[in-house]
């Protein structure tokens, strides 16, 4: 036994004199260091058990396996068109998810080749990666990271949510312990991940969670902000500049920094050669990295895109909605299918825009030519202190007399003030010197519109425009607004009529019947021509085509105000309508929205339709939340439907009727009827037209009432409004994709109670009619 360690000793010296060590503290060194790669053999697995299950609660929580398979994401709720177009979203950050299948091979490619080349050889963490970088760190020349694209994800996903508390007590000592900590945890999220996702789906959710700088959340909004497509479209030199920006989205925005995305673009594209990945020789290198970037830049707002005006009433909906049913509507990534068509709408945008433009310049044209304002009262005078008025309203005004007292020559001084702006105008914005006075002179003059579009059988509204511009006029003038109808209203007198038995071909005189209203004198519905009528005698369609108000005031008297009340609440109005005799003139106020939907029962067969705009709303797993279906019921019979479609065809069919304007083209093999309507202060210019698949109406006018044509005439609805129900239908109709086709108007099932040829068969005026008569269309 004493000679033990006298032979460890010998073992021990010729060890030492083998290896060169002559000194014993240099042993001593080389013991600890043995020591301490065992220690880190055994402790470093210790470590990594420890920090998965929280010890003593020292690292913070680590997500459960249940949560690593389902990562949340704050995703974007998206709207989506009839025909699958993407409208647009809404959302706190602009994030929409996509699937490995779509993205393409080049974008596939090059984040591999550019972020991770042995990304398909590893399981989430890269160690020749690691050794690189620490021999870079002791060598003072670290060339890039060795972060694996999986842990870029892990960190994506969970150490960066700040929703999250991922911290332990080790984690508060410091940035250094905390740092520690959270690569730690990268590394086993990653491994994590690796076990319970493919290659390809671990691609498309790292993709789906990287931020690309201008409100862009994930690879799907970045290629339709940047380059305006989608995904999958993405060629090599697209995809090389997204991927450069994962390392400084904001540093190498190619919209806010271009030479820096041009430079780091090259860079990718210079690894993609490297590994021989479609650029095989030096020369294809050289002709694709001397290419410019070419963008099709597009902020995601609601002021950009298709369908402004009808996003923002969605979004209004829809928050209500979603209160009601506990959902975050800027989070959840719902998918809210609409009724919208991009193809019509984009027509109905193009219509309003060609139309307004010229009309604005008309207008100012001729209230120039007056030397006057366009803010009149009701007896055409200059209404003198409506800017004063109007400024009292504005923001400006608030604030200033907040600040400075409302008496005060501050206030006075600062309204006054010019101030550098941007403003609207038909050829583009333009930046220029206005005061607060200055602007609301120079916006009040603008006239305003709206347009909607339906399918009066199913009650889809296929376009929505509600003004000229929703950047700088946030009214919507489809549902929001109301405003006398003028004549469109007549309609229902009309409509009213035909169900009390009236035939459209029955004959009487253009004389102004006189209505006594207690304690107020006599009132007379004159014409257009402001007479009480000529005596001319004439059938009611007819009556109705030119729009003379004696013979609507007639019926009106007749069948009383009330009972026209009635028939227009029945067919889809839905406003408060006062029953005096002016009604039958349309001097109740109600929306475009209403009008465009009540007309529509004329079409579907006396069905009632309410108009909608959502058919249905998916989560953001393509689970359905609700099916929305319009609600319907029976006005009035075919019969009576069918009259008024007749009626209406008469505005086209009748001499000296308003609809006669209507471009050709639209009325040859076709049916089509309509209404114009035009406010007596021309105020307002109205049109309602028909086919036989679609319903649509027009508004046109100030901002305000006060705001008027400059004279009825210059206002008329035919003028002023019908243009852009025309320009719509003739883009829908050469548009063989549009589904919007010329057609006949569906015949009551059961026949007509009367014949409907007025060029052959007349009624006096004594309400008899023609019995059991087959229904009979010559026209």
């Amino acid at each position: 036994m004493s000679t033990s360690p006298s032979l460890i000793e010998t073992i021990k010296n010729k060890i030492n004199k083998l290896l060169g060590i002559q000194k014993p503290w240099l042993g001593k060194a080389i013991k600890y260091v043995w020591i301490a790669f065992f220690c880190f053999l055994l402790g470093f697995p210790l470590y990594i058990y420890t920090v998965s299950i929280n010890l003593f609660g020292l690292y913070g929580e680590m997500p459960s396996l249940r949560e690593v398979e389902n990562p949340e994401n704050d995703l974007s709720s998206e709207i989506i068109s009839a025909d699958g177009v993407s409208l647009g979203r809404y959302f706190r950050y602009n994030r929409s998810q996509v699937h490995f299948d779509q993205l393409s091979d080049d974008l596939v490619n090059t984040l591999v080749i550019s972020e991770d080349h042995r990304f398909y050889n590893h399981s989430g963490l890269d160690f020749p990666a690691y050794a690189r970088v620490l021999i870079g760190i002791l060598t003072f020349n670290q060339q890039g990271g060795g972060s694996t694209i999986t842990q870029q994800l892990a960190k994506n996903l969970y150490t960066q949510n700040v929703d999250r508390n991922l911290d332990g007590l080790l984690g508060n000592l410091g940035s250094l312990p905390k740092r520690v900590i959270q690569k730690t945890k990268e590394w086993i999220i990653s491994v994590n991940l690796e076990q319970n996702f493919t290659k390809q789906e671990i691609i498309a959710m790292y993709l789906n969670t990287v931020p690309f700088s201008s409100n862009a959340f994930g690879i799907k909004v970045a290629a339709e902000t940047y380059f305006n497509k989608q995904p999958d479209s993405l060629n090599l030199q697209e995809s090389a500049v997204l991927i450069g920006m994962l390392q400084a989205a904001t540093y190498f925005n190619p919209q806010r920094n271009p030479e820096n995305s041009l430079r780091k673009r090259n860079e990718v594209l210079y690894k993609v050669y490297k590994h021989g990945y479609k650029l095989t020789t030096r020369e294809q290198y050289d002709s694709i990295r001397a290419l410019p970037i070419e963008l099709k830049y597009n902020l995601q707002n609601q002021n950009e895109g298709l369908a402004t005006y009808f996003r923002t009433v969605l979004g209004n909906y829809l928050l209500q909605y979603c209160n009601e049913k506990g959902i975050d509507l800027y989070n959840s990534g719902l998918k809210i299918y609409t009724t919208i068509d991009s193809r019509l709408q984009k027509y109905a945008e193009e219509a309003v825009t060609d139309h307004m433009k010229p009309l604005q310049e008309l207008f100012n044209k001729e209230w120039k030519s007056r030397n006057r304002n366009p803010w009149v009262d009701d007896d055409g005078r200059e209404i003198k202190d409506f800017l004063e008025r109007r400024i009292r309203q504005t923001d400006a005004y608030k604030v200033y007399t907040e600040k400075y007292g409302e008496k005060s020559d501050s206030l006075k001084i600062m309204l006054t003030l010019k101030k550098q702006m941007t403003v609207f105008t038909w050829d583009g914005e333009r930046d220029t010197l206005f005061s607060s006075y200055d602007s609301l002179d120079y916006y009040k003059r603008f006239l305003q519109t709206g347009f909607m579009a339906m399918d009066p059988y199913s009650g889809h509204i296929k376009a929505w425009v509600g003004g000229i511009n929703h950047k700088y006029f946030k009214f919507d003038h489809v549902k929001q607004g109301k405003r006398q109808p003028g004549s469109t209203f007549k309609a229902f007198v009309y409509g009213l009529a035909m169900e009390n038995g009236y035939s459209p071909c029955l004959l009487k005189k253009d004389i102004s019947p006189q209505f006594y209203i207690p304690n107020q004198p006599p009132w007379y519905p004159l014409n257009a021509d402001g007479t009480r009528g000529k005596g001319t005698q004439m059938t009611i369609r007819a009556a109705m085509a030119q729009s003379v108000n004696s013979i609507t005031g007639q019926i009106m008297q007749e069948l009383k105000a009330e009972n026209v009340v009635e028939f227009a609440h029945r067919v889809g109005i839905e406003s408060q309508l006062d029953a005096v005799p002016s009604l039958c003139l349309g001097t109740s106020d109600v929306s475009l929205f209403e009008m465009v939907g009540a007309y529509g029962t004329f079409v579907n067969g006396g069905i009632s339709t309410q108009p909608i705009f959502i058919t249905r709303i998916e989560d953001k797993n393509g689970n359905v939340i609700e099916i929305f279906n319009p609600k319907t019921k029976e006005a009035i019979n075919e019969q009576t439907a069918y009259k008024m479609i007749y009626m209406l065809r008469g505005g086209v069919e009748e001499e000296g009727g308003t609809s006669l304007g209507l471009s050709r083209e639209l009325r040859i093999d076709n049916e089509i009827g309509g209404k114009t309507g035009t406010t007596n202060n021309a105020s307002d210019g109205w049109y309602i037209g028909v086919t036989h698949d679609l319903v649509g109406g027009a508004w046109t006018g100030g901002d305000e009432r006060a705001i008027h044509f400059p004279s009825w005439l210059f206002g008329q609805g035919g003028k002023t409004a019908r243009p852009i129900w025309d320009a719509f239908l003739r883009k829908a109709y050469n548009d063989p994709l549009s589904g919007i086709k010329k057609g006949q108007f569906k015949r009551p099932s059961s026949g007509l109670d009367m014949t409907l040829d007025c060029a052959r068969h007349t009624v006096q005026d004594s309400i008899q009619l023609i019995d059991e008569q087959p229904w009979d269309i010559n026209n």
